[in-house]
């Protein structure tokens, strides 16, 4: 079954791709390094609010390729999926397809980089299984004390790894998504001087507080905001897409909803049968699923051109007898019979394979195994978990009277219920699951964040880019201390480097490396 409600976990962070991740690696000085793929293994405590739980394993990947001595550590983690496979984010070099700017924070401030899995992603789990009883401990506080216990207990697997601990050496903290939320919650939890509401304050502040965990940190496209009703995910798509696409998709969802609430079986069923979808049995999931093609706009990058998923998906609506549609498209007539063509001969087999409409998109049915499924290594449950107690960011339609690419028979109950059947121990159908967003806010700041070098990095196309400090309407005045740098990308395109990489992205990268170089040379040793 296709996941029925993707958030930030289903187009994980870009990975770069390390061609000779398993070879040698060769340090500054010559010396022969292990592979960046090899995997170290860190005692973390099961449960940080009851240490006498034990500890247990948390993977890591670590380089000191670039290390010299007083260097920073820089320590990231990928969030909410399997890390193996993100040890492109340890390094700078050409043996990567896409460079990082962990790596270049590495290469350029003498550093070494660490590569760190989330709890209860992968196969770092405090327990045996996702079941309910276990995810008790998958907490964005837990995970925020993992960080601060690894930071102050690891010992490097390098020259000198034991003496680099917080006041011994400098470490900055990277993150993207919702792991660069991650890295601001750290951020405000262990380094910025609390109950300061005035950036003015927090000039002065910066200078008489004590040292906190990490003297400095990086959040990518952050979605610091929590927010239940995440309508604007798609608003950033509607902005940035071609214009003709985006008339002609809101023309076409307008129809189908209309249609969907008028009762005219007829009219319903001969939509439901243009898609090759009759035998999906209820008609929000089969207008919900349409969200998928709007989705595939978070896996863009600034350097990726024609022939990426969404831009066929517009071409299959827009072009017609080798003519591309004017601003105002084709009309809701052509690009419902194009959207049905494309979905039924192209699109439905990349999205569902042989599965039937129903196996594959239908929500309704609680004993599916994506629902039960507790074994470990399974992200979306582990995300899900967050999603339903903690963060939200529901993708729905637009409220009445905006302009909308996705259906209104979508709206968070219908989401909320999908929390109930994965998690029935903890939700029930009577009263649905609202996430408490306005205690995630209020613990970690939200939009009001202010914490001391803290650099944010976002894109005007991101899609979660209304849930972060670029929103529209935050009017975050960027500071000296926290930095808000914003490009023309799309969601974390900042994390990579590379030739190619669209030239207001590189300015943010280029920024973010001279403010990261001034508050890496202002760290003093308090230990």
């Amino acid at each position: 079954m296709a996941d029925p409600t993707p958030t930030s976990s289903d187009v994980p962070l870009p990975k770069p791709e390390a061609s000779h991740a398993a070879g040698p690696v060769t340090s500054r000085n010559g010396t022969t390094l292990p592979p960046y793929n090899t995997t170290y293994y860190f005692n973390q405590l099961i449960d940080h609010n009851n240490p006498q739980l034990g500890t247990f394993k948390q993977r890591f990947w670590h380089t000191y390729e670039f290390y010299e001595p007083g260097g920073p550590i820089i320590l990231f983690t990928p969030g909410e999926i399997n890390a193996d496979g993100y040890e492109g984010y340890l390094t700078n070099t050409r043996y990567l397809t896409n460079t990082t700017i962990n790596g270049q924070f590495a290469q350029e401030l003498n550093g070494s980089t660490i590569v760190i899995e989330h709890r209860f992603f992968g196969f770092s789990n405090p327990l045996p299984d996702l079941s309910v009883k276990s995810l008790q401990l998958q907490t964005i506080q837990q995970a925020i004390d993992d960080l601060e216990y690894f930071a102050k207990n690891v010992q490097l697997p390098m020259p000198g790894g034991s003496e680099v601990a917080p006041g011994k050496a400098p470490w900055i903290l990277v993150g993207g998504s919702y792991s660069g939320a991650l890295t601001s919650f750290t951020m405000v939890k262990y380094v910025s001087s609390t109950a300061v509401c005035m950036q003015i304050v927090v000039y002065i502040a910066a200078s008489i507080s004590k040292p906190g965990l990490f003297q400095a940190a990086y959040a990518s496209s952050a979605v610091v905001e929590s927010i239940v009703d995440y309508w604007g995910y798609f608003e950033p798509i509607r902005q940035y897409m071609p214009q003709n696409c985006s008339a002609d998709v809101e023309a076409v969802i307008s129809h189908i909803d209309s249609t969907f609430t008028s009762g005219n079986t007829k009219e319903i069923n001969a939509i439901k049968a243009l898609f090759n979808m009759t035998d999906l049995s209820h008609l929000d999931d089969f207008a919900g699923s349409l969200r998928n093609n709007l989705w595939d706009w978070q896996s863009l990058q600034p350097y990726v051109g024609p022939g990426a998923l969404f831009f066929n998906f517009c071409d299959a609506l827009e072009v017609k007898d080798g003519v591309s549609a004017g601003p105002d498209g084709w009309g809701a007539e052509h690009a419902l019979q194009a959207w049905g063509s494309y979905w039924t001969n192209t699109y439905y087999e990349l999205l569902c394979g042989d599965d039937d409409a129903e196996d594959c998109l239908g929500s309704y049915d609680p004993t599916q195994s994506y629902w039960t499924n507790i074994t470990i290594n399974n992200a979306n449950r582990s995300w899900n978990w967050i999603v339903c107690n903690e963060v939200g960011f529901f993708q729905e339609g637009a409220p009445v009277g905006h302009p909308t690419l996705v259906t209104r028979l979508v709206q968070p109950p219908y989401d909320e219920r999908q929390c109930v059947y994965m998690f029935p121990e903890t939700f029930s159908l009577s009263h649905l699951p609202v996430p408490n967003v306005a205690k995630t806010n209020q613990a970690y700041d939200g939009w009001n964040v202010h914490a001391t070098r803290l650099f944010f990095a976002n894109g005007h196309r991101d899609p979660w880019r209304e849930a972060t400090l670029a929103a529209d309407g935050t009017n975050f005045t960027s500071t000296a201390l926290q930095p808000l740098a914003i490009g023309d990308g799309f969601h974390c395109s900042d994390l990579l480097t590379r030739s190619a990489v669209d030239p207001t992205v590189l300015a943010v990268q280029s920024e973010a490396l001279q403010v990261m170089s001034g508050w890496i040379a202002s760290w003093k040793p308090s230990a």
